[in-house]
């Protein structure tokens, strides 16, 4: 069996989607699916399912979502089994199950991780800076963009739209936006900043407060011949988090500015890591 939660939750198995029962099953499993192999307090389910007030009848619930979800683990991979048995593929040897357990003080899910779509995204992100920081950006531009593929809108949308809420699916959509700055970082450092223009005004449109996205922008704006553009992108930048935060940009931007001012030649080599923005403070 394989997860997506990056986008509507969704279970695969032996090639076909199965379709887990009603809202609250689905949530129960999108929130162990968000901490595998780790025990999720039924304290924590009940407060992601009911935000304000949970019912007198929440526990009950949670445990009747665990009896369907095992049931429906059960037979996911007898599906999976015989899609198997019919190409002819016994599958790998000594391959983890997926097995979900009752561990105090809740429940935890234990499966290889790279059944889910988010580990494997994050997997994926990891690979793509380690290529950054190794000089290589053709290679974490392939890397990182096949992470990012990976995403079919809003973690858990159609969860989030039935009223879930953690501080857990707020963390894994920031690590998305965190792959975008690494993905237009090693776009522009292999001179490709007229091809991510147009993702980068969007992203960056959508998070003014990010100061790296920001400096981003304003490079691949200068870049593109576009001086006054970027200094605009600045100015913009900088009242939105006087008015917000009551902060001045910090040190990295104030130097790009400077930099974009001057016409600094470092600006336009595409294969330099200008130090002046990509690795800025963010605020959100």
């Amino acid at each position: 069996m394989h997860f997506r939660i990056l986008g509507p939750l969704e279970v695969i198995a032996g090639g076909r989607p199965v379709t887990p029962g009603g809202i609250r099953q689905r949530s129960v499993l999108g929130l162990l699916l968000l901490q595998p192999n780790r025990v999720m307090p039924t304290s924590r389910l009940v407060s992601a399912m009911w935000p304000d007030v949970p019912p007198p009848s929440a526990r009950k619930v949670v445990q009747n979502s665990i009896w369907a979800l095992r049931r429906l683990i059960v037979e996911g991979g007898r599906l999976a089994d015989g899609c198997q048995a019919a190409e002819g593929s016994p599958g790998r040897p000594g391959e983890p199950r997926v097995r979900l357990l009752t561990k105090p003080p809740g429940y935890m899910l234990c499966l290889d991780t790279d059944r889910v779509d988010m580990h494997r995204f994050q997997r994926l992100v990891e690979q793509g800076r380690t290529a950054l920081s190794g000089g290589d950006p053709e290679q974490a531009t392939r890397l990182l963009r096949t992470a990012l593929d990976l995403w079919q809108g809003p973690v858990l949308a159609d969860l989030v739209e039935s009223g879930l809420d953690t501080a857990e699916l707020t963390a894994v959509q920031n690590c998305e936006l965190a792959a975008l700055e690494y993905y237009f970082e090693a776009q522009l450092a292999c001179g490709r900043h007229l091809a991510v223009l147009g993702e980068l005004e969007t992203t960056a449109g959508s998070h003014i407060h990010r100061e790296r996205l920001c400096g981003q922008l304003m490079l691949a704006l200068y870049r593109c011949g576009r001086q006054a553009d970027a200094l605009a992108v600045y100015r913009r930048t900088r009242t939105a988090l006087r008015d917000r935060y009551g902060l001045e940009p910090g040190h990295e931007l104030r130097r790009l500015e400077m930099a974009i001012l001057n016409q600094d030649p470092v600006l336009s080599l595409p294969s330099t890591r200008t130090e002046f923005a990509l690795l800025g403070r963010s605020v959100a």
